[in-house]
């Protein structure tokens, strides 16, 4: 299996620099790419330009520009490259999907954070120096930098990537390694259900409360875009320090949010995995969830539209979107293969609203957010409690009629 590891970077102020100028070529590399095939597409009767036509190249863009392109790793290069022809790629399939296609832009200096090595000792090496007690990643054209490892690396180590996230420096690595041993098996099964009010409640009736890391920091954010608003648009040239620090602070804000959510999704994951062997969840299409309500046209008067919603909407798709259900469910899906549990995707229809009793499904059945009440039956329980119960025994019955 494969497996990333992500590792904090400490570069000197001169490595730093070689660090950013690589970044800012290879941003030069791709545009310049980009702009070849828009040009190709609009002026030579529609002619499509493919990654192997643009590889080619790079020996005489090296040679051309030795200072600039030609200092850094070969296959590097061709790694960004590669990402442009994705980008495209994913543009296409979107067109045949009937999706927005949303056409492949241009980067500025602030948009392009990552440069990939597809294959370690090729332009970069991991732990170059082991014999020093210090951890170092070398890098063509920049040097050997320290790394903070604060984990070993289990496998061995395939591709290599750079990545600058505000102030701080990362290498990001992938490891090939064989399958971990499984955890012992307790016996125990699970079905959670997702919320808002509580970010997590089990058919055991626990509860993982919810956070809301976003919505704490909302204040500190406001006032942050706040001030970064303040300065003018002007060119990037023209920007001032005042300016660069007010930029500097709201993406520290949304770093720090980011973490935090990150952090306590992991450590839900692995809790669930840890207890249980079997865990099911509903299979949600977030993406659909946090969608804007259509505009209603109003029929008596043309050009104005009826109210909507909108704006009750549009809280709870924040309030979704901070809880990051997404991440979560990502995070516990790969701790659960390295651990050898199985996870379940169920369809959510009417969990909340059928009952574990007698099976009648009916919307009267809950009555408010938090509390479910059987109008056949008359069994009360708290609804995500009752949401749990019914997913796990749709995931078990899932379960055993999947061949084996």
């Amino acid at each position: 299996m494969i497996r990333a590891y992500k590792f904090l970077m400490r570069p000197t102020v001169g490595q730093q620099a070689a660090l950013t100028a690589m970044l800012r070529d290879h941003c030069s590399l791709y545009n310049g790419a980009l702009q070849e095939r828009r040009d190709a597409y609009r002026h030579s009767s529609r002619t499509s330009i493919k990654y192997g036509d643009q590889s080619a190249q790079l020996k005489e863009i090296r040679a051309f520009d030795p200072e600039r392109q030609g200092r850094w790793s070969f296959s590097s290069q061709q790694a960004t490259l590669r990402r442009l022809d994705k980008a495209f790629a994913a543009f296409f399939r979107r067109i045949k999907a009937g999706d927005s296609p949303g056409y492949p832009r241009f980067r500025g200096a602030n948009w392009f954070d990552t440069v990939d090595f597809p294959k370690d000792g090729d332009g970069c090496r991991w732990d170059s120096t082991p014999h020093d007690p210090v951890t170092r990643v070398r890098f063509q054209g920049v040097g050997h930098v320290r790394v903070n490892q604060h984990r070993p690396v289990v496998g061995q180590v395939k591709t290599v990537s750079v990545k600058r996230e505000g102030k701080h420096w990362y290498v990001i690595l992938s490891a090939e390694q064989d399958q971990p041993k499984p955890l012992p098996a307790t016996g125990s099964s699970v079905g959670i259900d997702l919320g808002i009010a509580h970010f997590l409640a089990d058919s055991g009736g626990g509860f993982v409360p919810n956070p809301r890391h976003g919505h704490k920091a909302a204040a500190k954010l406001e006032a942050a875009q706040q001030a970064l608003a303040r300065f003018p648009r002007v060119g990037r040239d023209k920007r001032t320090k005042n300016h660069q620090r007010a930029v500097e602070k709201v993406a520290a804000l949304h770093r720090k949010i980011r973490c935090q959510r990150l952090d306590h999704a992991h450590k839900t994951a692995l809790d669930l995995v840890r207890e249980h062997d079997v865990i099911a969840h509903e299979d949600l299409k977030i993406r659909n969830m946090v969608k804007a309500p259509a505009p209603k046209p109003d029929p008596g008067q043309p050009g104005r539209f009826l109210p909507n919603g909108a704006a009750a909407k549009a809280g709870l798709n924040h309030s979704i979107s901070d809880a990051g259900w997404g991440v979560f469910l990502t995070i516990l899906n790969a701790k659960a293969e390295s651990a050898g549990r199985e996870v379940i995707a169920v369809d959510p229809r009417n969990t909340s609203r059928t009952c574990p009793q007698c099976g009648h499904v009916s919307a009267e059945n809950r009555p408010t957010q938090e509390k479910f009440h059987c109008v056949s039956c008359g069994h009360s329980a708290h609804a995500d409690t009752v949401g749990a119960l019914n997913v796990l025994r749709a995931g078990l019955v899932r379960r055993e009629a999947q061949p084996a």
